[in-house]
């Protein structure tokens, strides 16, 4: 393999195990929670407010912290309101300067923040209920080459599910569901987040592929090692976010028993 092909294939792991990922579970964890509201009808909105008591303010401030981290200027910021004329619940209104790189950047973190984020407190809310249950999924997922590995992801993801569900019977697995539910139903984003995470996209990828670029010139072993490190970081990533889309997979199955009971 020469040193073009082999940024080309570690470039391509990398954006694969990271970004990759983020879009891939985002898009379905929305696509579930879209399918939620639609389930419950005309109470749809009714439910949505209630949830959003606790995971819009999470939403909105998750954003806010990824705005402090890359330099925004946070210039509005509503947790939670009812009653807007957009069906808003809230909303984080920042600024940038659009010479900044780093601040363009920021603007794919700003962006995908409530996905990443609340996954990482559902992550926290497990580990504090269920500690057992967190180390167990943890060291399945935990390759030492998770891209030389890659077709265990999907025997750990099995793992992770049936460790996941044969804790039904503990109540701290209810407290988690509960608990979760209101948050993951609201990490779903706004066609703004989407189009704010879009106009970042490139220059995340432009930052890989340079570092790649020298790191290969540099040496194969150096840009492997690389590699390693970032899709190490990903197999983390997926253990995580294994555990949002589960919630998710739960709330569609209680809409669809209330649509079931309401017909």
């Amino acid at each position: 393999m020469n040193v073009f092909t082999d940024i080309l294939a570690n470039f391509a792991l990398q954006v694969l195990f990271t970004v990759g990922m983020i879009v891939l579970f985002g898009v379905i964890i929305g696509l579930c929670n879209k399918l939620f509201y639609y389930n419950f009808g005309n109470y749809g909105r009714t439910v949505c407010y209630i949830t959003g008591i606790i995971g819009t303010p999470l939403h909105e401030c998750a954003h806010a912290l990824f705005c402090l981290i890359f330099g925004h200027r946070i210039e509005e910021i509503k947790l939670f309101e009812i009653g807007s004329d957009d069906g808003t619940l809230g909303y984080v209104r920042h600024s940038y300067n659009r010479r900044n790189f780093y601040q363009r950047i920021g603007n794919f973190f700003i962006g995908v923040a409530p996905i990443v984020v609340i996954s990482a407190v559902l992550f926290l809310i497990a580990w504090l209920l269920m500690p057992e249950f967190v180390a167990e999924i943890s060291t399945s997922f935990a390759f030492d080459d998770f891209a030389a590995n890659f077709g265990n992801v999907f025997k750990s993801s099995g793992v992770a599910i049936v460790a996941f569900f044969s804790r039904i019977v503990t109540w701290q697995w209810w407290v988690f569901v509960i608990v979760g539910m209101f948050l993951a139903l609201h990490m779903t984003l706004s066609k703004a987040d989407i189009n704010g995470a879009a106009s970042g996209l490139l220059f995340v990828l432009a930052v890989f592929l340079v570092v790649d670029t020298v790191l290969g010139i540099i040496g194969g072993s150096v840009i492997s090692g690389f590699t390693r490190v970032v899709t190490a970081v990903g197999g983390y990533m997926l253990c995580i976010f294994v555990l949002a889309l589960a919630i998710s997979v739960i709330a569609v199955i209680i809409s669809f028993v209330f649509r079931a009971v309401r017909r």
